[in-house]
């Protein structure tokens, strides 16, 4: 994987017409682009139109980033990517919105004019988190489950051209930048065997010693090692295929 300071030195190189450091961009952030396409399987589209779609939403966040938004670039890849995958699904009418989900969405909606109303800014997804009792990344998909007046990839001040979104105001980049880490992570952790899974769950997410997990278990600390170093490097072989 590139480290931060390569990708910001690829990225230069592509957003000046590089076709090889945006290729090695691609490349390197496949799994990344996978995850999430991964998320828009069965809907009537073949998974290599889905990853192509993908890959269009992240050549668009390569043209659109700028470092001085000061947030990793996967980071704000993740809602191009996905964005790019819905509105194909939408405008193909592949993707039907619950009454649910509309009401979800109208009802936030509401209270950002509410917030917005009486702070002067939007609430952040973590706000809207909070106030609805959903996860953050449920919050990011009704924002973008239905068909909005205003899309969250608009400019918010046209005149300036400043190029900042109103999805740029809304999220706190600092609150999501674990959010790729998370998606990845739960893909790996769901391919693996009920057991397994469990021993990683007592070990990184309980954080449980290999003593702890042996009695748990009810097998030695040598097994229990060799089993978690296993696990990790099954678990590392799949996130690099």
């Amino acid at each position: 994987m590139l480290n931060y300071e390569e990708t910001l030195l690829l990225l230069e190189k592509a957003k000046n017409g590089d076709e090889k450091a945006k290729e090695l961009l691609i490349e390197n952030n496949s799994p990344l682009v996978k995850s999430i396409v991964r998320r828009y399987k069965n809907k009537g589209v073949e998974y290599d139109d889905l990853y192509q779609l993908g890959c269009v939403g992240f050549v668009k966040a390569i043209n659109n980033f700028d470092a001085n938004f000061n947030v990793k670039f996967s980071t704000y890849a993740v809602p191009m990517i996905a964005g790019e995958i819905k509105r194909f699904l939408r405008d193909d009418g592949s993707v039907k919105v619950s009454r649910s989900i509309k009401g979800q969405y109208y009802n936030m909606q509401k209270y950002i004019e509410e917030f917005r109303a009486k702070t002067g800014e939007p609430p952040t997804v973590k706000d809207l988190s909070i106030k609805f009792n959903i996860e953050e990344p449920e919050v990011m998909f009704v924002l973008e489950s239905s068909k909005m007046p205003v899309s969250i990839y608009e400019n918010l001040d046209k005149e300036s051209n400043s190029g900042q979104t109103i999805l740029d105001k809304l999220v706190n980049f600092d609150e999501v930048s674990n959010l790729v880490d998370k998606m990845v992570l739960r893909d790996a952790l769901k391919d693996l065997e009920d057991k397994d899974r469990k021993l990683i769950m007592l070990r990184y997410f309980r954080d449980k010693t290999q003593s702890e997990v042996a009695q748990i278990l009810n097998v030695s600390q040598v097994q229990v090692s060799r089993l978690e170093n296993k696990i990790l490097a099954k678990m590392r072989n799949k996130l690099r295929d």
